[in-house]
């Protein structure tokens, strides 16, 4: 199944800290992929992040002073883009570092605020707000609870089979944000 073309679908996965937005993707990539879909995720974090080990070349020559290291290796690359404190990238930043071509899907966890198609994970003992409320760009809500009154449809979170699937009839149906490729 491949729905790549000059642009890339885009979906977020969007809700607070600790709702299970991770646990939620953990589950639904390998469904999605089991489909035959090419997919990309950029993953939103507030926290400084290192993926490499003081030590080793890569992570010695970047502290160097290089702004951006690209770790080559035979069945992985890893970019490393450095930014001046408080100069955090953009969601468009984020994509524009995605290499789109062939792309089925782009998967976003986080930038809950950005103005895109979402899926929004609710947990209601978590006492936290639901988005959908003032985000028209919500498509569902995939939640933990039946007891919740949305304007969206409902999705139980604990069936990320049933997830998958909502994902890939919005994929058929054209209902996601497009992004450049």
């Amino acid at each position: 199944m491949s729905f790549a073309s000059t642009s890339c679908p885009m979906l977020g996965i969007a809700g607070f800290s600790g709702s299970g937005k991770t646990t939620l993707l953990k589950a639904v990539l390998p469904l999605l992929t089991e489909q035959g879909l090419n997919l990309a995720l950029i993953k939103h974090t507030h926290h400084d992040v290192e993926q490499d080990s003081p030590g080793k070349d890569s992570y010695e020559l970047r502290h160097a002073g290089a702004a951006q290291t690209l770790l080559a290796g035979p069945r992985r690359s890893i970019l490393t883009q450095e930014y001046p404190a408080g100069n955090e990238p953009s969601l468009q930043q984020s994509l524009a570092l995605l290499h789109k071509p062939g792309l089925d899907l782009i998967l976003v966890e986080g930038f809950r605020d950005e103005p895109f198609t979402k899926l929004e994970i609710h947990r209601p003992a978590h006492g936290k707000p639901l988005l959908c409320r003032h985000d028209p760009h919500i498509l569902a809500v995939a939640t933990d609870s039946s007891a919740v009154s949305a304007p969206v449809p409902l999705l139980a979170l604990n069936q990320p089979r049933h997830i998958a699937d909502i994902i890939l009839q919005w994929l058929a149906e054209d209902r996601l944000t497009r992004v450049a490729c």
